[in-house]
């Protein structure tokens, strides 16, 4: 073989790769750009010559300007169009390597500090710092000033610990509080003189020889959290008669359930640190006086089956100070957001008084919210997406100008950067959630670098393997969501309301379509009925499959029934699409479509009726962060069929605990379902055994206490990783706070209050001969030409569905 033909063999093949580990193309003749994905988190810019195959890398800046000529050539070119790089501020941060360990960001901290404080004998110092600034009310906890060094510290440690070892393991604290205050040590150690000894042998050890176990050990007893604070803001956040409104699901259900296992771990902790000290949780989320029926023009409103934790509403502000009456779209928020910064500040510092210990955003509002206020306050920030809209509209960032009258994602996807950048530590129910799979980028990882063309080049945006990022799957509240099995706890007397809610014959304004043979199984599913929850395309799919039809029955419970009570763009579009589906399958007799349901009560045993038909729950969601609703209906026994895309992929093992189904090819989900069915008529005991296994599977790995336990360690863990990081963090927030007020101000001007007329927006600019699309490769030549070698090449490897438009 000659040099020059093995060398041409070799960029073949170099070119092969690219477009087999390809994420995106982009086409400018002569070139061909790809953003190649290595692995989860790793990612390659190239860009190839068609004439002769040479690759070039890029870097990602320069894949983003190649790819911004296609929607606006002139703020490409321009040398002066705004670049933010946030990768560029962290380059002393250490970061995590391998795509295995993304998500496990406490554990790298835990090893990082530990390495740290290792280093030097004076390297303990931050460590002591940090533990003479523990008060509570300004009463000191577990050290005073008396000791000013590591060695002080070592010495009262050893004392301390030999005193205690002595004593009966259960005598109470209070018996030798004096003792330990003459050796500079305050409460806090522990309830008895077992626990103090066990906190003292994790501190000496961390200060003799530092390691990650007695690291987290020993955060996880530091009393340094008892109040905290909670934003939800959007939709109608309450207690009751609140699920199904607009904007309003399972985010509500999570912050709820979230909030009471945070408080019965937050009860056990301080009694077991020997304090005796009141927590306080907060939710805050927005007051609104037109409530339609629900709590949600009530101020103050305790949380149900807790002691401590209330929900805190704020009104939204008019521009001359009124409160505002209405409910505002989630996509409409941002004019309303700082001023409610600023009230929901002083209202927390007076009920709390003092400031909160943790802040915990949800949602890009919220997060947002809780970055200002953890900016202002110095307080320790998680945040958690639930959902970040730029991946649930395909090529959302690239043509934000087409939809941002509607949805506002340049506010919204500058308000996601900021939080993202800000907060101390990112809480996911998933690794998907981060990184996805190996076939496809998670939620945080599309925000790597991206770009809205004419607006903001994020040459980096977040990095999924910052240490910020960290696994905690909520579970469901187990005295609601309980297996159909548990004959003794069910709630029977909710049956005829169930019943008359699946079987009656009428049509009401709760419920259309009606179920003619009672006596099949049912398929079940339940969700806000938006474009992204796919519940239409669930309908579809059943209407589609005769099979599906003669085995079982359908029954979704989604959004309203009429599209004229609904105010939700989204929402509107999808019921007038339900009414059009029943008609064009002809389904009434075997499709019933109720209204949503807000007790979650009645909900449960709803899941557990359909268990009892031999039924199954589908989640048909286009995409999924998590799953609530798959981890309810496995935890009342449930098989479940849900979405391959998102977090449900990793709660169910497919075809053990349950199902994954391809939502973008129905007739793929819907062969499925029906062979799962089929087997069951065959086979009764296979619906028994998935059932079972999913149950199995719910415990071993998705439980509140679980969660709990690993948020309020994180809360520990990286508030001492804040000030162990202080300056380097104390940059990056100057650069995010230009930001904020140099873009993200401006972005909020275009967006309509309520009662205002938007803005008139311009149309994006566009560039002859290309164009780019996800996962394809897309050439529109100026005028028809043969192919060259890099376009006969990328057919044969895409194969015909992905053939280049001519």
């Amino acid at each position: 073989m000659t040099k020059l033909r093995r060398k041409s063999l070799l960029k073949a093949f170099s070119v092969t790769l690219f477009v087999r580990r390809r994420q995106e193309a982009v086409v400018l003749p002569p070139f061909v750009a790809f953003a190649v994905r290595m692995n989860p988190g790793i990612w390659e810019y190239v860009k190839v010559h068609s004439d002769d195959l040479s690759v070039e890398g890029i870097t990602p800046s320069e894949y983003l300007k190649f790819k911004e000529t296609l929607y606006d050539e002139k703020w490409a070119k321009d040398d002066n169009s705004l670049e933010v790089d946030f990768g560029a501020l962290d380059l002393s941060t250490p970061h995590l390597t391998l795509p295995s360990s993304i998500g496990n960001g406490m554990q790298f901290v835990s090893k990082f500090m530990s390495s740290k404080l290792n280093d030097k004998p004076e390297s303990m110092k931050p460590l002591l710092d940090y533990l003479l600034t523990l008060n509570y009310r300004g009463e000191k906890l577990m050290v005073n000033d008396t000791i000013d060094s590591v060695d002080k510290l070592q010495t009262a440690l050893l004392l301390a610990e030999v005193f205690v070892s002595g004593l009966p393991k259960f005598t109470p604290y209070l018996k030798f509080e004096q003792r330990f205050q003459e050796w500079g040590l305050e409460k806090g150690w522990g309830e008895n003189a077992e626990r103090c000894k066990e906190t003292l042998n994790f501190l000496s050890e961390v200060l003799q020889a530092p390691d990650p176990i007695n690291m987290e050990k020993f955060f996880s007893r530091v009393p340094s959290i008892f109040n905290i604070v909670v934003f939800s803001i959007h939709g109608y956040f309450g207690q009751e008669k609140v699920l199904g409104l607009p904007d309003t699901g399972g985010q509500v259900v999570y912050i709820l359930d979230q909030v009471r296992s945070m408080e019965e771990e937050l009860v056990q902790r301080i009694k077991q640190q020997g304090l005796h000290i009141t927590p306080k949780i907060l939710v805050l989320t927005r007051l609104i006086p037109d409530s339609k029926g629900t709590k949600c023009n009530v101020e103050l409103e305790p949380v149900e089956n807790t002691k401590y934790s209330q929900i805190l509403r704020v009104p939204f502000k008019t521009e001359d100070g009124k409160d505002l009456r209405q409910w505002v779209s989630r996509f409409d928020i941002y004019p309303y957001l700082e001023r409610y910064t600023q009230d929901a500040s002083a209202k927390i510092l007076d009920i709390l008084e003092g400031k909160p210990d943790l802040i915990i955003g949800n949602y890009t509002d919220g997060n947002l919210v809780a970055s200002l206020m953890s900016s202002k306050l110095g307080v320790t920030q998680g945040t958690i997406a639930h959902a970040l809209e730029k991946t649930k509209y395909e090529n959302s960032d690239a043509k934000w100008r087409e939809l941002d009258q509607k949805y506002h994602f340049s506010c919204q996807f500058t308000a996601d950067m900021i939080a993202m950048n800000t907060t101390d530590f990112i809480i996911t129910s998933t690794y998907q959630e981060i990184a996805g799979s190996k076939e496809k980028p998670g939620q945080y990882e599309h925000h790597y670098a991206f770009t809205m063309p004419g607006l903001c080049r994020f040459a980096t945006g977040i990095n999924v393997f910052d240490p910020k990022f960290n696994i905690a799957a909520p579970g469901a509240d187990q005295s609601v969501y309980f297996p159909y099995t548990q004959k003794q706890k069910r709630l029977t007397g909710l049956h005829p309301q169930i019943e008359e809610l699946l079987y009656s014959k009428e049509d009401t304004d709760e419920h259309i379509g009606y179920l003619a043979d009672k006596n099949k199984p049912i398929i079940f599913s339940m969700a806000r009925l938006d474009k992204v929850k796919n519940i239409t395309g669930l309908v579809e799919w059943y209407g589609q499959n005769k099979k599906v039809r003669d085995l079982v029955n359908l029954v979704v419970v989604a959004g309203l029934l009429n599209a004229a009570q609904s105010k939700d763009r989204e929402e509107i579009d999808e019921i007038n699409k339900m009414h059009n589906l029943i008609d064009k399958y002809q389904l009434k007799g075997q499709i019933r479509w109720i209204k949503a349901q807000t007790d979650r009560v009645r909900n449960g045993e709803l899941y557990r009726y359909i268990a009892d038909t031999k039924g199954a729950f589908v989640q048909p969601a286009l995409y999924e962060a998590f799953g609530l609703t798959v981890i309810e209906a496995m935890n009342c026994g449930l098989p479940t069929f849900a979405t391959n895309q998102g977090g449900p992929a990793e709660i169910i093992v497919d075809g053990v605990s349950g199902f994954h189904i391809n939502p973008m090819n129905g007739r793929e989900a819907g062969t499925k379902i029906a062979d799962f069915f089929q087997k069951c008529k065959e086979d009764p005991s296979y619906w028994n055994k998935v059932s079972t296994a999913g149950l199995q599977r719910i415990y071993e790995c998705y439980t509140w206490k679980i969660y709990a336990t690993k948020v309020l360690n994180m809360g520990s863990m990286y508030g001492f990783w804040r000030t162990l990081n202080k300056e380097e963090r104390a940059a990056k927030q100057r650069y995010l706070q230009m930001f904020y007020n140099l873009q993200y101000r401006n972005l909020v001007k275009t967006v309509p209050r309520i009662g205002e007329q938007p803005p008139r927006t311009t149309a994006s600019t566009s560039t002859a001969g290309a164009a780019v699309v996800r996962d394809e490769i897309i050439v529109r030549p100026k005028e028809r030409k043969p192919r060259n070698r890099i376009q006969r090449m990328m057919t044969s490897l895409l194969g015909p569905k992905r053939r280049a438009n001519k």
